[in-house]
């Protein structure tokens, strides 16, 4: 009898289990400040989902706005500009946002960031939900990829 009810529990479970990895996921997020008033998070966009979904804007309690942002050349000079229209990431793609490229920026902090801090970002997806992830603090970070979810 025991058996069985666990086999019940498991199978209960299952449908659960195969939703877990359903949706957008925020993989390996850091973030670099290097004075009190700025900051940058990069990590990865990873859309488990069956449908093309976008990054419309972030909101953090640790500064006043967080803009969406890219480097582009301009005449030879790289410049970092704001992304209005967010950030596409088709279905069951991933999208690496980088030093030198897409990034969250971070302007009027609302606490200088150390080394090791911990800051809690809500990014908003529109139609595809909301995902809440951490960010700590990795000024000494150099890498430009990330990690084992490279092309997750």
């Amino acid at each position: 009898m025991k058996t069985l009810t666990l086999a019940a529990a498991v199978a209960a479970l299952l449908p659960v289990a195969a939703l877990a990895h359903d949706g957008m996921h925020i993989n390996d997020a850091y973030a670099r400040s290097t004075n009190p008033k700025t900051a940058a998070v990069f990590l990865q966009l990873a859309n488990h989902r069956a449908v093309d979904c976008t990054l419309k804007g972030i909101t953090t309690d640790a500064a006043e706005r967080a803009e969406l942002h890219t480097h582009q050349e301009a005449e030879g000079v790289m410049r970092m500009t704001r992304l209005d229209k967010g950030i596409t990431v088709p279905a069951g793609e991933v999208h690496d946002m980088v030093r030198g490229g897409d990034h969250v920026m971070l302007l009027g902090l609302t606490r200088p960031l150390q080394q090791g801090d911990s800051l809690t970002l809500t990014y908003d997806f529109g139609d595809c939900g909301t995902e809440e992830a951490e960010a700590v603090v990795d000024n000494a970070r150099t890498d430009a990829t990330h990690g084992s979810h490279a092309g997750h």
